[in-house]
């Protein structure tokens, strides 16, 4: 069982900056591929960015270019680096993780844990 706890929400003004951290318990973190998915209320959930337990990386079209994800394993923390804000990245974030072997990396159905998500919200 792995437990998730997303944190750095906030609001910000377009242009700006936020990091976003998934703070996870459990000892097999660091074997998991772990997901940043966002949803709005007339959206479905939509991927945003994914790590594996390799270290590769995954971005949603959307975020290409000024999202950043990384993850520290020594303290079973992922990172979500977001620069460049735009008042479409309004949602509410989720912090998810995969349990290996972990294949497809953007289709939310694949995660097993998920966080209770933190509210972004982007001004213009």
């Amino acid at each position: 069982q792995v437990q998730l706890v997303e944190s750095g929400g906030g609001l910000v003004q377009a242009g700006g900056s936020l990091r976003l951290s998934c703070a996870a318990s459990g000892r097999t973190f660091s074997s998991y591929a772990m997901g940043w998915f966002r949803q709005t209320p007339v959206n479905e959930r939509e991927f945003v960015a994914a790590i594996t337990s390799s270290g590769n990386t995954f971005y949603g079209d959307s975020v290409k270019g000024r999202f950043t994800i990384s993850r520290q394993n020594a303290i079973t923390t992922v990172y979500l680096q977001m620069n460049n804000l735009k008042p479409e990245d309004t949602a509410v974030y989720y912090c998810a993780a995969q349990k290996p072997p972990s294949v497809y990396f953007s289709d939310y159905v694949e995660y097993d844990y998920w966080g209770p998500g933190t509210q972004v919200t982007v001004s213009s």
